[in-house]
């Protein structure tokens, strides 16, 4: 690629003009507040070894929104002309001349070459040194910080310093702000054990073993006599033939492509082989029994539990169930993530998504951005884990080629995560679309809060739990995020659909399509015009704020009004018959739309790659584009923080995007597209 190769070398000149013979230091981090749970102790003798790690920045990221439009938007002439792997890596990661630099700085500071080293994508330098020879490196000082609530020793400093022409390459380097244990000779450091749960943050489907309002299984309104017993009773009882008539699906794909196969993320939660089997012979004969997916399984993951297991609560089987009836011969790919200890335990906590994206692309493992380098330990796994039946293998890195599109049913408040770490993921899928990967998200299922106690008791934000609570990673703008929509008990298959929104009793009171506006990240520009013409003619009587770094506990605004956008679109997300743990349910959710939407991309990509074209990759550039392609959301609202969120109208909106798909209009705009 010659854009590649100009970018680089204007890159390396610019570095090697900047590298004076001598350079001063300049403080490159500083902590402005202490923290709150760890406190500052004594200053660490000189003789303490510290496992120094030097995180290069990488480069031309700022460059990504545009590397990804160009291959993505329908008016580019480079539209389908995916980047490989390679010139990926190539372009994001930092240079030999970097790496050379700092090893320069390295060595002229009394560390020899020979105690350094790095890994093969040049992310990071590691070497350890004595307290002294850091202390001197650095112009810093290193004091013990011990933990308020346990036992645990950190060690870090308050600021440090690099020489000037470097700094722009180090994105940061530990022990500094951040903490990390200190190894003093002859002492052993421990891993930590699992961490803390803070209660549910996925999206998870809900359960209803009987219909909202009363409404029986086989309730069929007065308008649908006139249609096919199996379209009769949609509104209660969604099943694949509702779902293909609804949005024009074909009953079986005209051809099956091996290196087309539709990936599910899944994590905490098992798929169980005899639920599979007794929803296909009840709703989808046509699928012989024992069809399962292929397995991808992640650091120590499990592949299946038996029905009985309290690990097989809903979320694998019907993700299966739906991408499985809808896309059959075609295969399913199952991402599933973690060892035994880990997993389960991850359901409540902050950590999604970081190790499945380690075994997608071996340098994300250690790669630097945003601060963050690798796996986070205060956030992620850590592997081997040598607790008694964890998994004692290496963390897996680039292992598995990514699906063309990958469907991921889970997500939290943005609010829980790190801004750098969120914003390391948000490159990756980035990086991903870049290839000609789809990337799809749940948007949610609180309208515009979390769940409850995600943030305040009602899962809003402020003092007084009325802010809007936005969602990740639907808040990154480089993913497709999914929204609900449903049909009412009284309506026909024929009938418009409406935001999904249902009292399903307790928690789930307020279940509806989430949307809004994400704190973390700007509005991209392949959405801009929808966004303004949704505030032109929605007329929002909300108050708003339009910053990045707000206050929380003093703004007067309830969503910021600059934010990335979403959902992007929606599908069919309520009264799902499915079978879990052998026992019928009605299941609701945007985990079941996430789903239904990837289908039926990847049918579209066996359409295009029949014909010898790309895949269709990121598509929201596509069809931000050309609306007219999806069935328009009128009806309805996405309740919640003691409000009526935002209600769906013409256009875009926050409670279920563009739109529904229409698998014709959308198959005849990806063929004529190059």
């Amino acid at each position: 690629m010659v854009a590649l190769q100009t970018l680089l070398v204007v890159a390396l000149a610019a570095l090697s003009n900047a590298a004076p013979t001598t350079s001063k230091n300049v403080l490159h981090e500083e902590r402005r507040t202490p923290s709150a749970d760890w406190i500052k102790g004594s200053r660490i003798e000189g003789s303490a070894i510290l496992p120094m790690r030097i995180g290069l920045t990488q480069s031309n990221l700022d460059k990504g929104h545009d590397f990804l439009m160009d291959v993505s938007s329908p008016d580019s002439t480079k539209y389908g002309k995916y980047w490989s792997a390679e010139e990926v890596h190539s372009m994001f990661a930092p240079e030999d001349e970097v790496v050379e630099a700092v090893r320069q700085w390295l060595s002229s500071s009394g560390i020899h070459g020979s105690r350094v080293v790095h890994t093969e994508n040049k992310g990071w330098l590691a070497f350890d040194a004595s307290v002294e020879e850091a202390e001197r490196l650095l112009l810093a000082e290193f004091h013990e910080h011990e933990h308020s609530q346990t036992a645990k020793t950190r060690v870090g400093c308050d600021q440090y310093h690099v020489p000037e022409h470097l700094a722009p390459h180090i994105d940061y380097i530990t022990p500094g702000i951040k903490l990390t244990p200190v190894v003093k000779r002859q002492v052993t450091v421990k891993k930590r054990g699992t961490p803390k749960p803070k209660g549910p943050t996925h999206v998870r489907p809900f359960q209803n073993p009987h219909t909202p309002g009363g409404f029986p299984w086989g309730f069929k309104p007065p308008g649908a006599s006139g249609l096919p017993a199996d379209l009769q009773g949609c509104g209660v009882n969604m099943t694949v033939a509702c779902y293909k008539y609804k949005y024009s699906i074909p009953d079986s794909p005209s051809k099956v492509d091996a290196a087309n196969s539709l990936g599910l993320y899944e994590q905490g939660d098992y798929f169980s082989k005899e639920d599979l089997d007794l929803y296909y012979k009840t709703y989808a004969p046509y699928i012989p029994q024992g069809t399962y997916p292929i397995p991808a399984l992640i650091d120590g993951a499990n592949f299946s539990v038996p029905v009985d297991s309290s690990l097989n609560t809903g979320e694998s089987d019907i993700d299966m169930e739906i991408a499985f009836t809808i896309l059959y011969p075609q295969t399913v790919t199952l991402y599933q993530v973690d060892d035994q200890l880990y997993e389960p335990a991850e359901v409540a906590t902050t950590n999604l998504f970081n190790t499945f994206l380690d075994a997608l692309d071996g340098s994300y493992c250690t790669y630097s951005a945003y601060g963050e380098t690798g796996d986070d330990p205060a956030i992620d796994a850590v592997y081997p884990d040598e607790r008694p039946g964890g998994y004692k293998g290496q963390l897996q890195c680039g292992v598995y080629k990514p699906t063309n599109v990958i469907s991921a049913s889970y997500g939290q408040a943005e609010a829980d995560l790190p801004i750098s770490y969120t914003k390391r993921q948000c490159n990756e899928f980035l990086k991903l679309g870049l290839q000609g990967h789809s990337i799809l998200f749940a948007s949610g299922d609180y309208g515009v809060a979390s769940f409850p106690e995600d943030g305040d008791a009602n899962g809003c934000l402020g003092l007084e739990g009325k802010i809007f609570n936005p969602q990740y990673p639907s808040n990154c703008p480089y993913v497709t995020s999914v929204g609900a929509t449903m049909l009412h008990a009284d309506q026909t298959i024929n009938d418009p659909e409406s935001v999904m929104q249902v009292n399903l009793g307790g928690t789930a009171a307020n279940f509806s399509s989430a949307g809004g506006f994400s704190n973390y990240f700007p509005q991209p520009s392949y959405q801009t015009a929808a966004v303004a013409e949704y505030f032109k003619t929605a007329k929002l009587s909300y108050p708003y704020y339009s910053e990045f770094s707000v206050d929380l506990n003093t703004t007067k605004g309830l969503y910021n009004r600059i934010g990335r956008a979403y959902p992007d679109v929606a599908s069919n997300g309520a009264y799902l018959p499915a079978y879990v743990q052998g026992e019928l349910g009605a299941w609701f959710g945007t985990s079941l739309a996430s789903p239904t939407f990837a289908s039926i991309l990847t049918l579209l990509n066996l359409e295009r790659l029949a014909v010898g074209k790309s895949t269709i990759g990121f598509v929201n550039p596509v069809l931000y584009a050309n609306p007219q392609v999806l069935t328009d959301i009128v009806n309805g609202t996405n309740l919640g923080c003691n409000s009526d969120g935002f209600q769906a109208i013409k256009g875009w909106d926050p409670a279920t995007g563009l739109g529904t798909p229409n698998y014709p209009k959308m198959l005849a705009l990806f063929l004529s597209l190059p």
